[in-house]
């Protein structure tokens, strides 16, 4: 383009004299050097971007990691309904297979396995028992209350589904979710000698004394006090039981 076609040049011919307009043109506009930027940042650029992105992460990873996961407090336990046994389920014959596994676990605790291939049965007491059963699990066992200061719990029988501190909750033959406490209550559980009954369910209404002489050494029969065991069943299976007087008694 010309110098005397620029409009640089035009405006420039109003304020200087010829020679100057043109010597301003040809320094400031035709001789000026444009610098240009990449669009696109250089190696040294991203090479920061990204160790920044990465300091980044690192640092939102490590914060996560030192946030522990709240336990749910009793309030929403409760409201969410975890722990409750929905009305389908509350059926008899539903753990009546979780008796049977029960079963197994006391012939294995109490060593009643032991010399069933020779015939012989192994010799339990309450001394050599008492502590065993003091701290064992009773999901799944059958009891019977004896004894309680609520009179109209006496009688009562079913598979413990439950086995919290303070409370049985148990499935009664009649299909019934109970809720019996443990405080001021006596127990009864009866474990069957192993192969004397393949079902493992005692039969309603049946006692050691209408059994054979010889089929009422098969049985074992044990009463807690409830008032004695008042914890949850993973803190007694860790814990020494004591010698204490029973005031109850």
């Amino acid at each position: 383009m010309a110098a005397s076609g620029h409009i640089a040049h035009t405006l420039l011919l109003n304020a200087h004299r010829p020679e100057t307009a043109s010597a301003i043109f040809t320094e400031k506009v035709l001789h000026k050097p444009l610098h240009l930027r990449p669009t696109s940042p250089d190696l040294d650029s991203r090479d920061v971007r990204a160790q920044r992105r990465l300091n980044r992460l690192r640092k939102k990873e490590k914060c996560q990691r030192r946030q522990k996961l709240k336990p749910l407090s009793a309030k929403e336990k409760r409201v969410s309904g975890i722990y409750d046994i929905p009305k389908n389920a509350q059926k008899y014959e539903i753990y009546v297979p979780l008796h049977q596994m029960w079963l197994g676990y006391m012939w294995e605790l109490l060593g009643m396995n032991e010399g069933m291939n020779e015939g012989t049965a192994a010799y339990v007491t309450a001394q050599s028992a008492g502590s065993k059963m003091a701290s064992s699990d009773y999901h799944g066992s059958e009891v019977t209350v004896v004894r309680s200061r609520c009179t109209s719990l006496v009688g009562l029988a079913g598979i413990v589904v439950r086995d919290t501190k303070f409370t049985f909750q148990i499935i009664t033959k009649k299909n019934q979710l109970k809720t019996v406490p443990k405080k001021h209550t006596v127990f009864r559980f009866e474990i069957l000698r192993p192969g004397s009954d393949e079902d493992g369910i005692r039969h309603e209404g049946r006692t050691s004394r209408d059994a054979e002489p010889n089929e009422s050494l098969k049985n074992l029969i044990f009463e807690l006090h409830g008032s004695q065991f008042e914890n949850r069943a993973p803190d007694r299976a860790t814990k020494k039981f004591k010698q204490k007087n029973m005031v109850d008694l």
